[in-house]
């Protein structure tokens, strides 16, 4: 995730407002696009244009995936779901992997076809014209996500704006292939160029996969997240230490869990108001995250252990 100075919105709602209607922009645009690039290719039979045709076949299909995880993602936590459903968006992130992947080796195919049999691209400036359409509404699709991804750090529309991110570097690379393989009367440069957008989009979704598989698997926040987490808690006054801090990231939401220390002789009521004090300023601090602390008297040892690694993988 792109880092910003803006500060994430506080209001949950707003929030959940700003995703759906990311999803919603998404959704509109890939199917502009798809419509646009779809007649154009008819008319021209490039298989560069296929490729881009093929990547906003996939982005409308994230994207609609997207919309449906992000609305359940959103749905406050029940009575079966007491953590809430936040780990549907990188389940969903996960799936527009597997999408892009099987697109991108029927990209492939397709250019191995061609490279074996090539055939000269019919009206390269129609083509050309449809990618710089391509190009302008993708931008402002792509500003949009990127503001919404700095205001909510959600994965899913994170995602998202990656493939959108690619097709502009993607669309600018068909018109250099629809012009140089015109100019130079060289056919060979559509099937090489889509291929080569094949192998790109693998590298992308192997990328996605893995911050994926990072969310389900309940890996900690990044160290600098953790260590903002122990100098607010350890910032109060009557906490002495902090330990056992675990955290984890489910699509939206953020769940953090520490141990603070205090006086031995301190009574309950004080204990749990310093608790509370605690808690606000880590909600101040992180407005997306559930906290629980549990409070120790001062000098316990209530480190977790974890196994070597050699007996985890034995």
């Amino acid at each position: 995730m792109a880092q910003d100075a803006t500060l994430p919105l506080s209001e949950p709602t707003a929030a959940h407002r700003l995703r759906l209607q990311a999803t919603y922009a998404s959704l509109g645009v890939a199917g502009v696009l798809i419509a646009a690039k779809f007649v154009v290719w008819i008319s021209t039979d490039s298989v560069a244009l296929l490729s881009s045709l093929v990547d906003s076949f996939i982005d409308a299909a994230a994207s609609l995936v997207n919309f449906f995880a992000v609305r359940q993602a959103i749905v406050p936590a029940d009575r079966e779901h007491r953590f809430g459903h936040g780990k549907a968006e990188p389940l969903a992130a996960l799936g527009q992997s597997a999408f892009l992947v099987g697109s991108a080796i029927l990209l492939m195919f397709e250019a191995v076809r061609r490279l074996v049999s090539p055939a000269p691209v019919e009206d390269p400036r129609a083509g050309i014209a449809v990618m710089v359409f391509a190009i302008v509404v993708t931008t402002g699709l792509v500003a949009y996500q990127r503001y919404v991804v700095r205001r909510t750090s959600s994965l899913a529309i994170g995602a998202d704006e990656l493939h959108y991110r690619s097709d502009l570097i993607l669309n600018l690379a068909v018109i250099a292939t629809l012009v140089l393989g015109s100019a130079l009367k060289l056919p060979i440069l559509d099937p090489l160029f889509g291929g080569a957008v094949g192998l790109w989009i693998i590298f992308g979704a192997t990328k996605i996969a893995r911050l994926s598989l990072t969310q389900l698997m309940d890996h900690e926040m990044p160290d600098n997240e953790r260590a903002r987490v122990r100098a607010i808690a350890e910032g109060h006054p009557e906490v002495r230490a902090v330990h056992d801090i675990r955290t984890r990231i489910a699509g939206p939401t953020a769940f953090i869990q520490l141990h603070i220390e205090m006086d031995g002789g301190m009574n309950l009521l004080r204990a749990h108001e310093i608790s509370d004090e605690v808690e606000a300023q880590l909600q101040a601090a992180f407005p997306h995250a559930e906290i629980m602390i549990h409070e120790d008297p001062a000098g316990i040892e209530e480190r977790v252990a974890f196994p070597p690694r050699t007996a985890a993988r034995s």
